[in-house]
């Protein structure tokens, strides 16, 4: 109960902060789409759609936070939870189809180079730049759920483009060079690509309900099978419900002299699973030797 009553905290604090950060980065948007329209900068107008897409995002992430603290119900047994992750996959591959797009411009462009007024797209890209950083520093504030490293890796994302359009601005300002606009484009492309890659692989890991990152199924069975009492470990599985609430279920043969103590083999058990590897969902089923499997043992 611990463990949820924090995760339902955090999952506020990380709601308050969404709404912050949307509200900031739509502020951020009009401002680039006003300061394009007057500076002819296709450049400004182009971030500022990649920015109207990550606030869409955005909400997406907020919408999964509320759902996700919704409480239990018969039919959904372990809640909303999983909504997070779904968000999170969707950001992720979003967050890889903005990169190639922008891939995509960043080569026309090279070839084909716009004219940018120099002195109104810095201006607009150093605000934009700062309040993406504001807005940056209030999401690293908050327990990092993958939905919300999702939303964090979207306003770096925009950080980054901003940053770039401002290099490029400086340059073209002092060198006329109007092809640091694309290079600085590819650049921020390919770093976006390289995390929204890892954000949906961990995404589709958990919805897989592959073993939790930094726990090893076998630390974990060897350590179960080191409570004295324990004989053998079998069916033994780990997964994640949602970002850092891992969950255990495994059947447990105990010695015949521990039989009559099976409440407190419990404890020990979970209690190990607990303090060694912050496993605090565990499901046990506790056997005697002499016990026959029925099915397929995993």
């Amino acid at each position: 109960m611990n463990g949820e009553a924090g995760t339902r905290t955090a999952r506020n604090t990380q709601a308050k902060q969404l709404v912050r950060v949307i509200a900031l980065s739509s502020t951020i948007v009009v401002v680039e789409i006003a300061g394009g329209l007057m500076s002819g900068s296709l450049a400004l107008i182009s971030d500022a759609g990649h920015m109207l897409t990550d606030v869409l995002a955005l909400v997406l992430s907020l919408m999964a936070v509320r759902f996700a603290s919704l409480p239990a119900t018969p039919e959904k047994s372990y809640g909303y939870h999983r909504l997070e992750i779904l968000t999170a996959l969707v950001n992720g591959t979003l967050l890889v189809i903005v990169s190639a797009f922008l891939m995509y411009k960043s080569v026309r462009r090279y070839f084909d180079p716009v004219e940018i007024h120099g002195p109104m797209m810095t201006g607009v890209a150093l605000v934009g730049l700062v309040a993406n950083l504001f807005a940056l520093a209030i999401l690293s504030r908050s327990h990092q759920s993958l939905n919300i490293r999702g939303a964090r890796m979207h306003i770096l994302g925009d950080s980054l483009s901003s940053g770039g359009v401002l290099l490029a601005a400086v340059i073209i300002g002092l060198t006329g060079w109007n092809r640091a606009d694309p290079i600085a484009a590819g650049g921020i492309a390919l770093v976006i690509a390289v995390g929204a890659v890892g954000l949906v692989r961990e995404a589709v890991d958990v919805l897989l309900e592959a073993t939790p990152a930094g726990i090893v199924l076998e630390e974990v069975s060897r350590a179960i099978a080191r409570v004295p009492g324990v004989i053998e470990v079998h069916d033994l599985h780990v997964w994640s419900i949602t970002t850092g609430l891992p969950a255990l279920s495994g059947h447990v043969k105990v010695d015949d002299s521990r039989r009559a103590d099976t409440d407190q083999m419990l404890n020990r058990i979970k209690q190990t699973v607990r303090d060694r590897f912050g496993i605090v969902h565990t499901t046990l089923q506790i056997e005697s030797p002499a016990y026959q499997e029925m099915g397929e043992i995993h």
